[in-house]
């Protein structure tokens, strides 16, 4: 198989890493990296054994398929030139800033009938491949995301930051189903944006999704519960591990029973693999035809549709005034 020569645009603290694993992944031909920072870019492209373009137009004349990795409010602008000059994108999370602006770049990877992705890199975490061979019907998802302050990423609020992570998981996990209520309540402290933020939502079917996000904490915490009529799923997503606590068959409740005697903990494992690894590989597999894993841009403007009705949910409710 004749390798595929792909790129990284944008090469941050996130550009970086596709960089690297580019470089490692089996099929594919790091060509180059380029950043608006030649500097930056010279130190990955050295890191990575390749080379920095001085201009954006030559890395895209050199590829198959590159990654975008921009400041979100640069997506729209990257993303169409990538795009336009007939290059497969892999967009960073989120897909964009405005939806008119996702409707935009979607438009344009259909002109020119091309691979367009976003990175919700939650989809290859090992604990969530490993539930997926149990989960029937979840009806309440609770999700709890935390992490230090660090300039990167308050280019946005944090429901774009952080939160758009347990709300794609939240949303492909009940299946894709519609929201229909949708209530917040946020606020900013270090950064002009939303920096801590609780959401419930609502969706089609029954499920509810309740998730909070801050990127003001002290430690670095990444959970996901998971509620369904045949047990409860425990996941870390920082450390890929997990439990599922299920009914055991034909086991219900009496008046005497223990909970070792109605239900069993099954440690959720699935094969070890990097996150970001299992991306670029679906990714790569999906513009060589085979779409099968890769997450589609059009899932990433449901998230992006899901996480700017908390933000304008946030702004609907009314904050106290603090009594003196």
């Amino acid at each position: 198989m004749t390798p595929m020569p792909v790129g990284v645009v944008g090469v941050g603290a996130l550009g970086r890493h596709h960089a690297r694993h580019f470089a490692a992944l089996h099929g594919t031909d790091l060509v180059g990296v380029y950043d608006t920072d030649r500097e930056r870019a010279r130190r990955v492209a050295e890191e990575a054994g390749t080379r920095a373009f001085d201009a954006l137009p030559d890395l895209l004349g050199a590829v198959q398929a590159v990654v975008v990795a921009v400041p979100t409010v640069a997506h729209r602008e990257v993303g169409l030139e990538c795009l336009g000059r007939g290059v497969s994108v892999l967009m960073e999370k989120p897909l964009a800033s405005t939806l008119a602006e996702a409707d935009e770049l979607l438009a344009e990877a259909s002109r020119h009938d091309l691979v367009f992705a976003v990175g919700h890199i939650e989809r290859f975490n090992r604990a969530v491949r490993a539930a997926m061979n149990y989960l029937e019907r979840p009806m309440f998802l609770e999700g709890i995301r935390l992490a230090p302050f660090q300039p990167r990423g308050t280019d946005v609020a944090v429901v774009l930051d952080l939160m758009i992570h347990d709300l794609d998981l939240a949303n492909h996990l009940v299946g894709g189903a519609a929201s229909t209520d949708v209530r917040a309540s946020g606020v900013s402290v270090l950064s002009p944006h939303l920096d801590m933020v609780n959401a419930r939502v609502e969706f089609e079917g029954g499920a509810v999704a309740s998730m909070t996000a801050s990127r003001v904490a002290r430690d670095r915490v990444r959970r996901l519960r998971i509620f369904q009529p045949s047990g409860y799923f425990s996941l870390d997503l920082a450390s890929g591990g997990g439990t599922f606590m299920r009914l055991r068959e034909g086991r219900r409740p009496g008046p005497r029973s223990s909970i070792q005697e109605i239900v069993e903990t099954v440690e959720l494992r699935a094969p070890e693999a990097d996150a970001m690894g299992l991306e670029l590989a679906a990714f790569v597999a999906a513009v060589r035809g085979n779409p099968a894993t890769v997450v589609r841009a059009e899932e990433g403007r449901t998230a992006l549709a899901l996480a700017l009705e908390v933000s304008a949910a946030v702004q609907r409710t009314p904050v106290p005034a603090l009594g003196r």
